[in-house]
C-alpha cells in the first residue's frame, strides 16, 4: 500500500516536472524568437546594423506595391518638377489586377500629390501615370528602377512596373533592408509613406473634386507607435506584405514581413515582434 503511494507520487511528480520543462521551453522560444506568420522576415537593428530575427531573409519573392519605395526614389532622383500638374488617362488603369482607384481618367493633379497617394495609400494609377509622364516614359522609368537597384547592391531584386502589381517586381528580406536604409536618406519619402491622412482638391476637366485618403497601414495612426517610414503591399502571389522603420525601447529598428497569409497577419507580426524585442530589453535589465 505504501509502495502504491510512493509510485502515484513519483509519477505526480514526473508530470509536474515535465510540464515546468514544457513552460520553461515554450517561455524560451518566446525570448529567442517573435513566433512571426508571415513565410518571409528579419527584424534588424538599423543602429549597430545586427540582424535579430530572420526567417527566409535571402529568398527572392514578389514584393507587390513595396515596389513603389524604389519608385519614389527614383522619381525624386530624376529632378522632375514636383509642382508640376499630370493627368490621369486610361492608359494608367490597372488591367492585370482591376485594382480600384479614386483617381478616375482625366483627372489632375500635381505630381508631388500623387507621389504621396502612391505612398501613403498605395495608389496605383498615381503610380502609374508617374512612370508614364516620366521622361522616356515606363521603359525609362523601370530601367532606372533596376540601375538604382544594382547601386544599392539589391542582387536579389528586379523590377517590372512603377506599381508593384505584377508579380515580376521580386526582392529579397535582406534586399529590402537596403531599400529601407535608402529610402530613409529622403525626407519627402518618410514624410509621405508616414501621413495619416490626405485630403487634396483635384480637377478633372473644369470641375474641382474632393478626394480623401487613409494611410493603408494603420499603425501610424495607432499612438503608441512611432514610425519613420513604411510601405504596405499586397497582390495575391505576394500576400500581405509590410516593410517599416519604427523605434522600439530607444532603438532604430527595421520590421520586414513578406507572404502574410491573413489580411491582419502583418500587423500581428509588427505586434509580435514590439513585444519580443520590449521583453528582450526588459530582461537585459533584469
Amino acid at each position: 500500500m505504501c509502495r502504491s503511494r510512493d509510485l502515484k507520487f513519483i509519477y505526480i511528480f514526473v508530470a509536474l516536472f515535465g510540464l515546468l520543462l514544457i513552460s520553461n521551453g515554450t517561455a524560451e522560444a518566446r525570448s529567442s524568437n517573435p513566433g512571426l506568420k508571415s513565410r518571409v522576415g528579419l527584424v534588424v537593428d538599423l543602429d549597430s546594423g545586427q540582424a535579430l530575427y530572420e526567417k527566409n531573409a535571402d529568398e527572392s519573392v514578389p514584393i507587390a506595391s513595396i515596389t513603389k519605395l524604389m519608385s519614389a526614389m527614383v522619381l525624386i532622383d530624376s529632378g522632375v518638377p514636383l509642382l508640376e500638374s499630370i493627368t490621369i488617362t486610361k492608359e494608367d488603369i490597372d488591367r492585370y489586377k482591376g485594382s480600384r482607384s479614386k483617381l478616375q481618367t482625366g483627372t489632375t493633379l500635381l505630381r508631388a500629390e500623387a507621389l504621396k497617394l502612391a505612398l501613403m495609400a498605395s495608389e496605383n494609377r498615381a503610380a502609374a501615370a508617374l512612370s508614364r509622364v516620366f521622361p522616356g516614359g515606363k521603359l525609362a522609368f523601370v530601367a532606372a528602377m533596376n540601375e538604382k537597384a544594382v547601386v544599392l547592391g539589391m542582387e536579389n531584386s528586379f523590377f517590372v512596373d512603377s506599381t508593384g502589381l505584377r508579380p515580376g517586381n521580386v526582392s529579397s528580406a535582406r534586399d529590402l533592408l537596403k531599400l529601407i536604409r535608402a529610402s530613409m536618406d529622403y525626407p519627402l519619402i518618410k514624410q509621405y509613406s508616414t501621413t495619416r491622412e490626405f485630403k487634396l482638391i483635384a480637377k478633372r476637366g473644369k470641375r474641382k473634386v474632393n478626394l480623401s485618403y487613409v494611410n493603408s497601414n494603420r499603425l501610424v495612426r495607432n499612438s503608441r507607435w512611432d514610425i519613420g517610414l513604411q510601405k504596405t503591399g499586397y497582390i495575391s502571389e505576394a500576400g500581405q506584405c509590410l516593410v517599416m522603420q519604427t523605434t522600439v525601447t530607444g532603438k532604430s529598428i527595421a520590421m520586414i514581413f513578406l507572404d502574410s497569409w491573413g489580411k491582419l497577419t502583418r500587423l500581428g507580426d509588427a505586434g509580435r515582434t514590439r513585444r519580443w524585442l520590449e521583453r528582450r530589453a526588459a530582461s537585459k535589465k533584469n
